[in-house]
């Protein structure tokens, strides 16, 4: 095959690790990263060699694959423990700042008591001494902010932790947050940090073939992994999808909270959670169904299932910019999308505030506020959009939580009418802890933790939502149903399931009202006419 003009299988997973961990937006910047693998990592790893019955037992039970409990054999034990000490000793500077990160803040919350912050400056531990500024709120609330452009420069930002998996896609993904990936005969782990041009021209070749000796070149692959390499590749195209050239509007949905839209001028794909190839199961949209070109990725928030970088990577190549939230710019929980995206290797990626706005050949896309669904605490890495083409506006709220009807009737004030609106509705949502625990310096009491969950809006929050935006057209989406995602969310509903009940009352409640409406399953496609210019103009 050296000579031989090659396609990159469109089956084949290319999954990000961090230390052989899913890497995911917390495991790039340094600070929650380092919060990761001492509070989280670790942890898990020494639990699972202190007793790997428990975890084994544990995960026969359905309910328990999105917990905390390492999805590998018994036997496993071992590896397990060599990896526990291979992150102790490569990991020490980052273990050194996760250490400092606790100190400082129980230093910080136990002296700053209204006076000049000037002299706890003395008292920042070594590994954070010109990383982080000490501040109060004007309640005099103290915190500290993370300089977070030095902490990518310093010694804390490990891209040699950073890899490649490649291995064929078998449908069936443990829960990927808590089982650290280990070495097996069928996956091919590439050292490559993501910030690489080699991993776009790798990805490339799903698309365009390249001699397979050039591949093997770029990737740096070993003769011995030469045949594993060669077994995720074909001589054969893969049908692809080409940019849409029909009138008005073209919407898909590609499975969970992505979508994209279209006109034969613009592409726009939010939060990318693109499926692989598959021989059987449910109708889907994958990779082959996105066009050569798309201009603007739209990232709702950062959690794992909307800001994925298994798919941003893969389509970094196709990619014209991304835009994002604005952060709150250094704190622990709320780290800057920007930073993180830039970091490794989109090279344009720009921030969208609330009612922010930005012209595209033929509408405009403009950034709407996001309550809820994130334990109340102050991250502002989080926004709806509205993307309006050729007159048509269809606004994706994500996991909005309408924790305050009025917000609806204000942001109805300043856009008028909507055409299409799609809402998540996973209304039950996980406790605080399940998320930010790895983050928190000091324990959250259960009944705190069980009261703050990420959940979005229940019937009655979403149909007001709906009712104030007055839609021709409701979509459930970003319920995490699809079987090819349930190593992302873990989630197995039955019909009695509260969101699934919810979001049916929500559907028929639209329907009854003379809205087209469905909760979103597998594949969707929705096509909407060009409209005449709006009599409301956006300013």
């Amino acid at each position: 095959m050296a000579n031989a003009d090659v396609y990159l299988k469109h089956n084949i997973v290319a999954e990000p690790l961090f230390n052989q961990w899913h890497a995911w937006s917390y495991l790039i910047p340094p600070a929650t990263a380092a919060m990761f693998i001492a509070n989280s990592h670790l942890k898990m790893m020494r639990s699972f060699v202190s007793a790997p019955e428990v975890h084994v037992a544990a995960l026969k039970n359905p309910a328990m694959l999105g917990g905390s409990f390492i999805n590998h054999p018994a036997s496993k034990a071992l590896e397990i423990k060599e990896l526990i000490n291979r992150t102790t000793d490569e990991c020490a500077p980052m273990l050194e700042l996760a250490d400092a990160i606790k100190t400082l803040d129980t230093t910080v919350q136990a002296q700053a008591i209204g006076n000049s912050l000037e002299p706890l400056y003395r008292e920042v531990p070594a590994p954070l001494r010109g990383y982080v500024e000490l501040i109060y709120d004007l309640n005099n609330h103290p915190a500290m902010r993370f300089i977070e452009g030095l902490l990518y420069k310093s010694r804390f930002y490990r891209p040699d932790f950073q890899s490649i998996a490649l291995f064929a896609d078998s449908g069936e993904r443990p829960f990927a947050f808590s089982t650290p990936k280990l070495p097996d005969d069928q996956t091919l782990h590439l050292g490559v940090p993501f910030g690489s041009a080699q991993l776009d021209e790798l990805f490339k070749t799903k698309y365009k073939p390249r001699p397979f000796g050039e591949v093997k070149e770029i990737l740096a692959v070993s003769h011995k992994d030469e045949p594993l390499l060669s077994s995720f590749f074909t001589t054969e195209p893969e049908p692809t999808g080409d940019r849409y050239e029909g009138k008005g509007v073209r919407i898909r949905y590609f499975g969970h909270a992505c979508v994209l839209i279209e006109s034969r001028r613009v592409s726009v794909l939010f939060d990318p959670v693109i499926s692989y190839k598959s021989n059987g199961g449910i109708e889907r949209y994958t990779y082959a169904d996105l066009p050569d070109k798309i201009d603007y990725v739209l990232i709702t928030h950062t959690h794992q299932d909307h800001c994925m970088l298994e798919s941003l990577l893969q389509l970094r190549h196709k990619i014209g910019t991304v835009l994002v939230p604005r952060s709150n710019g250094g704190s622990l929980a709320d780290p800057s999308l920007k930073l993180l995206l830039k970091q490794i290797g989109f090279s344009d990626v720009r921030e969208l505030d609330e009612l922010e706005t930005i012209e595209v050949d033929g509408g405009f896309i403009l950034g709407l506020p996001f309550l809820g669904e994130h334990g109340d605490l102050n991250i502002r890495t989080k926004s709806a959009y509205l993307v309006n083409l050729e007159n048509r506006s269809t606004l994706c709220v994500a996991d909005s939580n309408n924790l305050e009807p009025k917000l609806y009737e204000h942001v109805h004030e300043v856009v008028g009418d909507v055409d299409v609106v799609f809402v998540g509705m996973e209304c039950d949502g996980a406790p605080l802890s399940w998320l930010y625990g790895p983050l928190l310096t000091k324990p959250l009491a259960r009944k705190m933790d069980q009261s703050r969950r990420f959940d979005g809006s229940n019937c009655e929050k979403g149909l007001n939502l709906v009712n104030c935006l007055n839609p021709q057209q409701v979509y459930v989406y970003a319920m995490g149903q699809e079987p090819w995602l349930t190593y992302l969310t873990s989630i197995q509903y039955t019909d009695e399931s509260r969101p699934i009940v919810e979001s049916n009352k929500l559907v028929q409640e639209s329907l009854g009202l003379g809205r087209v409406s469905e909760r979103l399953f597998g594949c969707k496609e929705i096509l909407l006419e060009p409209a005449a210019a709006s009599a409301k103009a956006w300013n």
